[in-house]
């Protein structure tokens, strides 16, 4: 059984600090105890992620209990091409955007005029749900990371001006004092440099 998120960590003992890599391969080998020395590693990063995400400290412990119970149940499929930390944040991702797909099942308000709800559907006034809204941070989320480490300082600048600014081409290449086609193509890197990330 999992530990509550009311409960302390327990105190790793005074040893030398084992991998993921060496945890990962001791559970995989039937050793339960590893297992709660990741839980215990990872358990506050995984809750802040969530939590985060969420809002809710119910939905967000309950959430979490079931992403390491997924990261256990599936360990083995762990296959260390990115970090144990990428991958069960990878979870909590996943189970994240699970529960909102959930919670946001499709309701028609009660309202006398049955055809308003047809009429207001996909139009600007009818709202994102809770999971377009969770994809969308996690999108900018990301593009904003990549961004920071990915691009450098220029490409970030022409990234700013062209697609946060919505700067034309030709105002880039007099603001920056070069041709056209030297912006175009740099663009063009940049964009390749994201889409690669």
């Amino acid at each position: 059984v999992l530990l509550s998120m009311s409960q302390p960590a327990r105190a790793a003992p005074a040893t030398v600090r084992e991998s993921d890599e060496q945890l990962i391969a001791r559970v995989v080998a039937g050793e339960r105890e590893a297992f709660d020395l990741l839980y215990d590693r990872y358990l506050k990063r995984v809750y802040s992620f969530v939590h985060r995400r969420m809002g809710n400290r119910a939905d967000a412990e309950e959430v979490v209990q079931e992403i390491f119970f997924s990261s256990f149940s599936s360990l083995a499929s762990f296959r260390g091409e990115s970090s144990f930390a990428s991958w069960i944040l990878g979870i909590a991702r996943r189970s994240v955007a699970n529960r909102y797909r959930k919670d946001s099942a499709p309701t028609i308000p009660l309202e006398t005029d049955d055809n308003a709800w047809a009429r207001n559907a996909g139009t600007a006034e009818s709202p994102d749900t809770p999971l377009d809204h969770y994809e969308y941070l996690e999108r900018i989320a990301q593009i904003d990371q990549d961004v920071q480490h990915t691009l450098s300082h220029e490409q970030r600048k022409l990234f700013r001006l062209h697609h946060l600014e919505h700067r034309s081409i030709a105002e880039i290449a007099t603001h920056l004092g070069k041709s056209q086609n030297a912006v175009k193509s740099k663009l063009y890197r940049t964009r390749k440099l994201l889409l690669d990330s």
